[in-house]
């Protein structure tokens, strides 16, 4: 499964919708994303599975890469 997290990138920063970025994981389970990108030091905000129509909108944006940790 294919997931989209929306993330800071440090511990420290408080949530603002305009320094919010995205990256795609590929995973088991939420948890097993989260495990994956642990070490990077992210302020995660959120983490949606991405699936059907929505997969494939998010595929044809230019900057879709799916990390595979």
């Amino acid at each position: 499964m294919i997931f989209k997290v929306y993330y800071q990138e440090r511990l420290n920063e408080v949530p603002v919708r305009e320094n919010t970025k995205t990256l795609y994981v590929e995973g088991e389970s939420i948890v097993d994303v989260l495990t994956k990108i642990a070490d990077r030091g992210y302020n995660v905000e959120f983490v949606q599975e991405v699936k059907g129509a929505y997969l494939e909108y998010e595929q044809q944006n230019e900057d879709f890469k799916v990390l595979e940790i």
